[in-house]
């Protein structure tokens, strides 16, 4: 985790595929020590996850284009 992804705490990201989530804070996974983003859904239950803060802010390829897997939400949209 670096000192830009520490200023998007409390920012909202849109899923690739949709949904609306906040993004938490960070975390260390205890075995591997390895930087895990912990976000809740801004749906539903409202739930909590976490993920590789990696693979959190990564661009993945879908239908042969490249979109990152959770884009911060602007305001407005």
């Amino acid at each position: 985790m670096n000192e830009e992804q520490e200023k998007l705490i409390g920012r909202e990201f849109r899923h690739f595929k949709g949904n609306l989530y906040r993004l938490e804070g960070f975390a260390k996974d205890s075995e591997t020590l390895e930087p895990m983003a912990v976000y809740r859904a801004l749906y539903g239950d409202g739930g909590l996850w976490v993920r590789p803060a990696k693979m959190f802010f990564e661009t993945i390829e879908r239908d042969g284009r490249k979109i990152k897997r959770f884009e911060l939400k602007e305001d407005g949209k």
